[in-house]
């Protein structure tokens, strides 16, 4: 009896296949946001392939990063002060739960990812299998926070959700923003009530924001190792 075996897609595999199936949202002309992390850096390669073929929009950048890549593909790109909306977004997460809340930040870049995706009519997240929970947590929450007093507002974390609230580091320094904040890694492991959480870490004087986004992503777009991708549609 022949066996049949069914080739798995690893992870880059999985992204690259999300790059290009979440590029043709892009259509001619459109002002779009684009997003930062490893998922959205095959929608970058993706779409710079189509920008030499002929497709023609304008971006604003949530990152540095990915303005690096934007030049290096030539697409054109412009401040999020020189537009008053975008017409969507395209973005990765670190966790999507069931009703669409999110958890970013993952990549430093929570704080330019939120403002964008509130100017966006529509915010498109692509995932791949792992990143789909029914309950945000197991990722630990990013808090950006000035650095002044950001011990303080590491104790108080600590002290009112009883977690652990570690300052994040890069190659044995403190990982700065790209607006020289700090970022709080919060091991909150499950996160039952997000909106309100993100309400209360709003509360805390130092924090700038933090990597919940609830009620923002109109679609999520996941894929998964055996090569389907599938949509949920979300109102907001």
């Amino acid at each position: 009896m022949q066996l049949l075996f069914l080739l798995m897609l690893n992870q880059n595999d999985i992204k690259q296949k999300l790059g290009i199936y979440a590029a043709d949202f892009i259509k001619q002309d459109m002002l779009v946001g684009l997003g930062t992390g490893t998922t959205v850096y095959f929608l970058l390669k993706e779409l710079g392939k189509r920008k030499h073929q002929g497709l023609n929009f304008t971006a604003v950048c949530t990152s540095s990063q990915t303005q690096n890549i934007l030049v290096e593909k030539g697409i054109n790109y412009v401040s999020i002060n020189e537009v008053s909306s975008l017409q969507l977004t395209i973005d990765g997460a670190d966790e999507a739960d069931v009703n669409g809340n999110l958890i970013k930040g993952g990549g430093g870049a929570l704080l330019q990812e939120k403002i964008v995706a509130a100017a966006s009519k529509q915010l498109i997240i692509i995932v791949d299998e792992k990143k789909d929970v029914q309950t945000l947590g197991a990722f630990p929450l990013p808090v950006e926070v000035v650095t002044f007093g950001w011990k303080q507002v590491q104790q108080k974390i600590e002290s009112n959700y009883n977690i652990k609230a570690l300052l994040r580091k890069k190659d044995d320094s403190v990982f700065i923003t790209d607006h020289k904040h700090y970022i709080l890694d919060c091991l909150f492991n499950s996160i039952e009530n997000p909106s309100q959480l993100n309400n209360e870490l709003h509360l805390i004087p130092g924090v700038v924001e933090t990597g919940l986004f609830i009620n923002m992503a109109t679609t999520i777009i996941i894929g998964f190792s055996n090569g389907d991708i599938k949509e949920r549609k979300l109102t907001r």
